[in-house]
């Protein structure tokens, strides 16, 4: 590998190219595997990466230090142990067990985001923190059964824990002792929410230790908003760059479902997949990960190949067949996509006749610092 190859990755990591790195994901996919600064092999293309998705040789489990004594959250496990964490998270969240569940929630989705545009001020808004933000984490907290009023103190943690490439142990921490209160009180006093469904579930599997529920539950409120805001606030910039599609949608409502999917592969909320591991030595495209090697898989990269997808940096729902890699892929594929889908298509839908007279104030907007989930920490725009 050139040291050119290995800086257009570093470059991809650094801050002051978060508006736009998909220059540098085309660069990058040039090298199909390269060797990393660091030691670990970036994998671009799509058709490696979803190779690596699907195969036992990559491992997903870490040798961090545990948090509080807790154990990893099964998105950091391998099987079995990974099989049986995540056949406990789903049994109250959607099928088998519960094949309505998100489905049914749309009533209310739809209620919330009426509620929340409702509440706009007349000239300037900001789509991030006035929408794109709260409808996931009021979807999430009244899921998870978490107090809304606690937001800006779990926010705080979550903001210092993801903005860096490695996460803030601190502040995880923090989140981690605020959840396992909140998983002691639903375990001697169960309510309605998922957390007293995980914390007193007696299925095949048995229940979850206390310290299983305390990192499930930080898995489940993370990874149930953060790349929702982003998947909605990129869907919105979609629409203010090209009012076409936003003409489109006001005109053809059912079009929503395949704008949402390209929103997705076009300028996915989760950049790159980090802390896999090589368990042997794997060929892959003309390059061997050698054994014990960190793996990171470039999703944005291979969401834009040209050899899987025609014109890949032309924005258009109309691609059949509509794939991406947005939410992974394999025995890791992520399980809250079917909600994300229907958040972000109800969001969208709910929004449009606002953007119609809507004008971004900023453009490129400010976004996030973290490489991994990226999306636009601001969105203002007048209302004209």
């Amino acid at each position: 590998m050139s040291t050119a190859v290995g800086s257009v990755f570093g470059a991809i990591l650094d801050p002051v190219n978060r508006h736009d790195p998909y220059p540098l994901y085309t660069s990058l996919r040039r090298t199909p595997v390269v060797r990393a600064p660091d030691g670990s092999y970036v994998v671009s293309t799509f058709s490696s990466i979803a190779a690596l998705l699907h195969d036992p040789r990559v491992s997903s489990r870490t040798d961090e230090p545990e948090l509080l004594g807790l154990p990893p959250s099964f998105l950091r496990l391998d099987p079995p142990s990974h099989d049986r964490m995540r056949r406990l998270a789903t049994r109250p969240f959607g099928p088998p067990h519960s094949p309505h569940k998100v489905a049914d929630m749309e009533p209310w989705l739809a209620s919330l985001a009426g509620e929340l545009i409702g509440e706009f001020p007349p000239s300037t808004v900001d789509l991030v923190d006035q929408f794109a933000y709260p409808l996931p984490v009021r979807v999430i907290c009244g899921l998870l059964g978490v107090p809304l009023e606690d937001e800006p103190r779990f926010r705080a943690w979550i903001d210092e824990a993801l903005n860096h490439v490695e996460p803030d142990r601190q502040a995880l921490e923090d989140l981690a002792a605020y959840l396992g209160d909140l998983v002691d009180r639903r375990i001697t006093e169960p309510g309605e929410d998922l957390l007293s469904a995980l914390a007193t579930d007696d299925g095949p599997d048995g229940r979850m230790t206390r310290a299983e529920l305390v990192s499930t539950a930080m898995l489940l409120l993370i990874a149930g908003h953060e790349t929702t805001v982003n998947l909605i606030a990129n869907g919105c910039l979609v629409l203010l760059r090209q009012p076409l599609w936003l003409e489109r949608l006001m005109a053809e409502p059912g079009l929503i479902v395949p704008f949402v999917e390209e929103v997705l592969r076009y300028d996915p909320p989760v950049q790159m997949v980090r802390w896999r591991t090589a368990l042997a030595d794997i060929p892959i495209a003309g390059t061997t990960i050698p054994q014990g090697a960190p793996i990171t898989l470039a999703l944005a990269a291979g969401n834009r190949d040209p050899e899987q997808f025609t014109d890949p940096d032309r924005f258009d729902p109309g691609r059949r067949p509509a794939q991406h890699l947005a939410f992974g892929d394999g025995i890791h594929y992520c399980f809250g996509a079917p909600l994300a889908r229907l958040e972000a298509q109800l969001a969208l839908s709910a929004l449009a006749p606002v953007l119609v007279r809507a004008r971004l104030l900023e453009d490129p907007p400010v976004y996030r610092t973290s490489a991994i989930l990226r999306g636009p920490r601001h969105l203002r725009v007048a209302l004209d």
